[in-house]
């Protein structure tokens, strides 16, 4: 065994932390790049979500250490359901309506949606490869469905928060809160970023 696979192993079971800390540097970096929007962060979370559902459904059984979390729901179905919901909210409200009047916001979230925008790309690839890993190096991970598993309450709260951040704070000040404005950047992500390190926090403990 080599020594990036000696690091490898020993730093697995700190993945929250590490899930966190790409989060954040990646979310910087777009920030930095004016690529950030309330739409990409909300959209992130919504895709985190997916890819774990999916991921979790088809590996869960092969991982003896996975625990699966008592939510009332067994299967997928229920979380598909409500995550299309949420897609055609998010997409809709948060992607084009709530923004309807700043064109330069509309941009940054048409390249989000369709996957132009490399700094969300390489994070959601980050949590597909880490959530697989996670899987094949049988580690110990708390497995739910439905609407009420961890990361589903943290998209609810991201919804929430983020028309309030849209109507409260963005909307008012159109002209502050633009891509190119690094200050307004940091100040639209970093509830979001807040939300995200409480998840990460919650989620090391329960795992």
């Amino acid at each position: 065994m080599n020594k990036l696979q000696q690091y490898l192993l020993q730093q697995r079971a700190h993945y929250s932390t590490w899930e966190f800390a790409v989060f954040a540097v990646l979310t910087l970096l777009s920030i930095v790049n004016g690529q950030t929007t309330v739409f990409y962060l909300i959209y992130f979370f919504w895709w985190n979500e997916l890819v774990r559902i999916i991921i979790d459904r088809f590996y869960y059984k092969k991982n003896h250490n996975a625990k699966v979390a008592n939510t009332g729901a067994k299967g997928i179905a229920s979380s598909l359901f409500v995550m299309a919901i949420y897609f055609v909210f998010i997409v809709v409200f948060f992607g084009f309506f709530a923004v309807s009047k700043n064109k330069e916001l509309i941009m940054v979230n048409m390249e989000v949606l369709f996957f132009h925008n490399w700094f969300f790309n390489a994070n959601l690839l980050f949590i597909i490869i880490e959530r697989i890993y996670l899987h094949t190096t049988k580690q110990p991970l708390l497995v739910g469905f439905g609407g009420f598993t961890l990361n589903m309450i943290v998209i609810h709260i991201s919804i929430i928060l983020g028309a309030f951040m849209l109507f409260f704070i963005v909307k008012p000040f159109p002209n502050f809160f633009t891509p190119e404005n690094l200050w307004g950047s940091v100040l639209v992500a970093l509830p979001f970023v807040l939300l995200k390190m409480a998840g990460s926090y919650v989620m090391s403990k329960i795992n």
